[in-house]
């Protein structure tokens, strides 16, 4: 609000005058609607969505520029900036038939389990399918199909023993 030069001041219902642009505003509305509804004024509600595009498309000199526009540009320069964020994060991973992989088990999202793995043990796919799906096989014959977007591959074997150097004790001091 500082880039525009708008102060925040806080009114009451009762003392409209604090909030004097609100009360320019809402006269300019008032006028856009006596000149649609014209003699017929029951129908106000009906043109009220008219005429408040015509308000916020309209260009306001005192604030350099349409309502519409300081109250959406930046949110849509938002929009772009986090899709484009989102997009470049994206890895098209390409997977082969007897490829191991990990599938994402995104059902312990809803039970909490902090150091589980989200992660189901190693499937071999045995079928890969056009837009990003694959057939897994599992050792104990379970057969299933998924997207792509769930697997990562799997390097497989097993980790190295954790060395512990040793832990020499020092006497404490008094």
């Amino acid at each position: 609000m500082a880039k525009y030069g708008v102060t925040h001041r806080l009114s009451t219902a009762y003392h409209p005058q604090t909030s004097g642009q609100v009360e320019v505003t809402n006269r300019g509305l008032k006028r856009i609607l006596e000149r649609t509804v014209g003699e017929n004024r029951a129908l106000w509600s009906d043109k009220l969505e008219d005429a408040l595009w015509a308000f916020r498309t309209a260009y306001k000199t005192s604030i350099g520029c349409t309502p519409y526009r300081l109250a959406y540009e930046n949110s849509l320069i938002y929009k772009e900036r986090t899709k484009k964020l989102h997009d470049d994060k994206i890895k098209n991973r390409i997977f082969n038939v007897g490829d191991q992989v990990l599938l994402f088990n995104s059902r312990l999202k809803i039970f909490s389990g902090k150091l589980k793995s989200r992660w189901s043990s190693p499937f071999t796919i045995s079928e890969t399918y056009p837009y990003g799906t694959a057939k897994l096989s599992h050792p104990d014959g379970c057969n299933f199909k998924v997207n792509c977007r769930r697997l990562k591959n799997y390097h497989g074997g097993n980790l190295p023993p954790l060395e512990i150097p040793d832990v020499t004790t020092f006497p404490k001091d008094n």
